[in-house]
């Protein structure tokens, strides 16, 4: 397949998605700009079935996506992406649903021990041996008309991927890994995964006072922020940095007058509109009884003993990982070894399915001195201890 139909109004999409509910799976990708805005701003869709590949003009004047939402909401269909997450969240904004069933080339990747989030241009290379040209791919997909360079990086982006799909399922089948991706595919593909909520944001902001009435407040003024971002379609920052609104929160002005003296604020945006609902989500904060106030997660002080087990646990995962030939990303993140290292039985996902086959019953005698781990040869070697 050496070229690409460019689709820019509403009868050719339909009968491009027509012919492509046919196939048994499409590769799919997306071009996109968010730098100006709070929501990704869907620029092109490109899909390709065995014998088609297509660009959608999402910007065209007058284009009805309906039919290319449709198909890739068709439960008949696998889609295929590689690191899909923003993807979904484009398509969750857009239809409050994401395409199911879905195949992320990324994420079997990792399961098929190609490393810990391979990018799309170097996974091609190692399977397909291909060089891609990544001149585009910082490019302003928003402008028109799109050059032949552009469309051709968008054709690329899709063909190959048919090509890796196929390679990766033939792996997967022979190392009987294929359940190993539904975990990981449920949390992509699941709607509560891209639902934002205000009152929660805040939790992102480094936060180093635990007082309550500043922890109220920083609640309300990040939740402020986050619908007025939506609201304006926005970034967050355009609306208000992030040191400014815990320089306010710190503050706790009840005037503009005293808006204003925080850095940053202008007199006029203190008076302004803005200034006006900033000092009024502050003055509703002020009255929620302290009692209610968020509060900050303490993280238990790790102790020489803690630390310790920590980095064993970091030894015995790297090895499990080659050994088993698996991103060891994958399998565990650091914040899940400092959980059973201060927890016996932590809710964290290594301690069930496959990777507690693999990992986490090590894990766990490991920490509980029934299993070893020493230097043999210059190589570090599982002692199992009676």
């Amino acid at each position: 397949m050496d070229d690409m139909t460019l689709i820019t109004d509403n009868r050719s999409l339909a009968s491009a998605c027509d012919r492509l509910s046919k196939e048994l799976y499409l590769s799919v990708d997306t071009e996109f700009m968010r730098e100006k805005t709070y929501y990704p701003r869907l620029c092109l869709i490109q899909i390709s079935g065995e014998t088609e590949a297509i660009a959608i003009d999402a910007l065209s004047p007058g284009i009805n996506l309906g039919p290319a939402f449709q198909l890739l909401d068709d439960p008949k269909i696998i889609k295929v992406f590689h690191a899909c997450r923003q993807d979904m969240e484009i398509f969750f904004h857009l239809t409050k649903k994401t395409p199911k069933p879905v195949f992320d080339t990324q994420i079997a990747a990792m399961v098929c021990g190609y490393g810990d989030a391979i990018s799309y241009d170097k996974l091609v290379k190692q399977l397909l041996d291909i060089e891609i040209d990544k001149s585009s791919r910082f490019t302003d997909w928003s402008q028109r008309p799109l050059s032949n360079t552009q469309l051709k990086y968008a054709l690329s982006d899709v063909t190959h991927l048919r090509k890796i799909y196929e390679e990766l399922k033939k792996q997967l089948r022979k190392n009987g890994r294929e359940t190993w991706l539904v975990e990981e595919l449920d949390f992509v593909t699941s709607t509560t995964t891209y639902m934002i909520d205000p009152e929660k944001v805040w939790l992102r902001l480094k936060v180093r006072s635990g007082r309550p009435q500043f922890l109220i407040l920083v609640q309300a003024l990040a939740a402020f922020r986050e619908r007025e971002a939506q609201r304006r379609d926005v970034p967050r920052n355009r609306v208000l940095r992030d040191d400014v609104l815990l320089d306010i929160a710190a503050r706790a002005p009840a005037t503009p007058e005293e808006l204003a003296r925080v850095r940053s604020i202008s007199a006029n945006f203190a008076n302004s509109n803005s200034g006006t609902q900033i000092l009024k989500a502050i003055s509703l904060a002020k009255q929620i009884p302290i009692d209610q106030a968020p509060k900050i997660e303490k993280k238990e002080r790790k102790n020489n003993q803690g630390t310790a087990v920590v980095e064993l646990l970091k030894v015995l995962l790297k090895m499990k990982a080659e050994e088993h030939n698996v991103a060891q990303k994958l399998i565990a993140g650091t914040s899940d070894l400092e959980a059973v290292a201060a927890n016996d039985m932590p809710d964290v996902a290594f301690l069930r399915g496959w990777r507690r086959e693999i990992f986490g019953n090590d894990a766990l005698l490991l920490k509980s001195g029934k299993l070893g781990l020493s230097i043999q040869n210059h190589s570090v070697k599982i002692t199992r201890n009676s």
